[in-house]
């Protein structure tokens, strides 16, 4: 149906609507802002200046023009000091100061010797190093960066209840009487027990016994995977070995024995495994020294070498390691061709020191005699609780000081354990008592009070160290802790 509108009547509606707004709002007046005495056209002049206008209002920058003003570049000084050399920070930081000119010198201090080192009346005393034992202990780096020898005018160590025993036991050993024995103990305690001077005390006796002493300072040197290394040629399983390892090592054996210069090789030792001549009236430091001149010599003078210090009438042996866990753990820094990590145990130089550490079968025996030695960390150290278990059940049932009984650990069946770890530690040939765990505790208070005096005879201890003052200090350091007593007098002192 069609509308009865038409378009015209629309147009005209709309016009006259249209009007009708236009009358009731007039248009505004465009402002334009000019400058003044300006003879340039308003669209042409200059803009004024929108920062002292009231309106505040900002105009957008024009196209292509920059709105990031950036000053001019600062230029920095250039860094002209000498940077350090490679190795230069890490033998910074394993520094060793044995000696401190500043400190007292205490009067009357007795040297540790052959003849004191078991003589109970000594008992909670300091005794002192002579010089020659001082460089013997540093060539095979028994002094730790974390023992405070700078503090002192000289160094010295506290002859405790455990020391005494030590010395008692090296001393039977060194008599000749009876048959020669193969001591295997591992050090256990809590962090600043004294477990890594229990080590350096052992290794002193000994030196002052005549003793042949191999020391590997710390195992996590052998397994981070800072050397190089290469597959052991005929050896099932693969063994790998260390050849700058072993030539340092090979280096600290003749520095740390000066009587390995009168030993000389045996008749019955077989060169074929030395690729380069050697004298058959060679000494055995001299033979070591072969080895540390050359890394791709000294794996198998190394092994010369050992054959020669087990051969019937040598010196006993004394085997020490610190860090034991860093030689527990499943893995190492190294790979392996198929690019799978290598075990610990892999290694040549730890599978040979573990050989005679756990003592599996009689050809890992000393026959002349000796000691293996190892000290577990806790302020640096992996947790493997293959090892935990071990121990646990190497030292059985134990009783704190506080008198609480703490059972021997149990497998846990939702545990992970390393096998390898529990079976060169808990075997046939190893248990039964034959590895012995030492559990270093807090020092009496007898031994708290002779340390103290000798920090106060130093001028390490102001205050008067009165049954008082020694009471205090060791309670305040867990019930006579090393490390905790020497942080809360020493360290702490205001």
């Amino acid at each position: 149906m069609a509308s009865s509108i038409c378009w015209r009547c629309l147009t005209d509606a709309s016009s006259q609507h249209t009007l009708r707004q236009a009358a009731r709002h007039p248009p505004r007046t465009v402002y334009v802002p000019t400058l003044s005495f300006s003879t340039s056209p308003a669209p042409h002049g200059k803009p004024p200046n929108l920062k002292n206008t009231t309106s505040g209002a900002k105009v957008p920058p024009k196209k292509g023009a920059k709105t990031l003003i950036i000053g001019k570049k600062k230029v920095t000084p250039e860094n002209r000091a000498r940077r350090p050399a490679p190795g230069e920070r890490k033998a910074l930081r394993k520094r060793i100061v044995l000696s401190n000119v500043n400190a007292l010198e205490v009067p009357g201090m007795q040297d540790i010797s052959e003849n004191n080192m078991f003589d109970g009346r000594l008992e909670s005393q300091v005794l002192g190093f002579s010089g020659q034992l001082v460089d013997q202990l540093r060539a095979v780096e028994a002094f730790k960066s974390s023992q405070g020898w700078g503090l002192f005018r000289r160094p010295g160590t506290l002859m405790r209840r455990e020391t005494l025993d030590m010395g008692k036991m090296i001393a039977d050993m060194s008599s000749g009487d009876g048959p020669r024995k193969t001591v295997r103990r591992i050090v256990v305690g809590e962090r600043g027990s004294g477990k890594s001077m229990m080590l350096l005390q052992a290794m002193t006796m000994a030196m002052l016994k005549g003793w042949t002493v191999i020391n590997l300072p710390e195992a996590q040197d052998i397994t981070i995977g800072h050397t190089p290394y290469q597959p052991l040629p005929a050896s099932t399983p693969t063994q790998y070995i260390q050849p700058a390892y072993l030539s340092r090592l090979l280096r600290q054996i003749p520095t740390a024995n000066p009587h390995l210069a009168t030993l000389q090789l045996s008749q019955s030792t077989s060169q074929s495994t030395i690729p380069i001549p050697i004298a058959p009236n060679m000494s055995l430091a001299r033979l070591a020294s072969l080895g540390a001149s050359d890394p791709d010599l000294a794996h198998p003078i190394f092994t010369v070498l050992i054959t020669e210090l087990l051969a019937p009438g040598r010196p006993p042996l004394f085997l020490g390691l610190d860090g034991l866990a860093h030689a527990m753990q499943p893995a190492t820094g190294y790979t392996a061709p198929n690019m799978k990590p290598i075990h610990p145990h892999d290694l040549m130089i730890l599978n040979w020191y573990l050989s005679f550490l756990c003592g599996g079968s009689s050809a890992a025996a000393l026959p002349n005699g000796g000691i293996v030695m190892a000290a577990t960390s806790q302020s640096n150290a992996p947790q493997i609780p293959a090892l935990d278990l071990a121990l646990s059940q190497l030292e059985g049932a134990r009783t704190t000081r506080a008198g609480q009984t703490v059972a021997r650990k149990e497998r846990v069946p939702f545990m992970r354990y390393d096998e390898r770890v529990l079976d060169a530690l808990l075997k046939d040939g190893a248990g039964g008592g034959k590895i012995g765990v030492q559990r270093l505790q807090g020092l009496s208070k007898e031994e708290a009070r002779g340390l103290l005096e000798y920090w106060a005879r130093s001028g390490m201890v102001r205050e008067r160290v009165s049954e008082g003052f020694v009471g205090e200090k060791w309670a305040v350091s867990g019930g006579g802790v090393v490390g905790e007593l020497a942080r809360a007098v020493v360290e702490m002192r205001v």
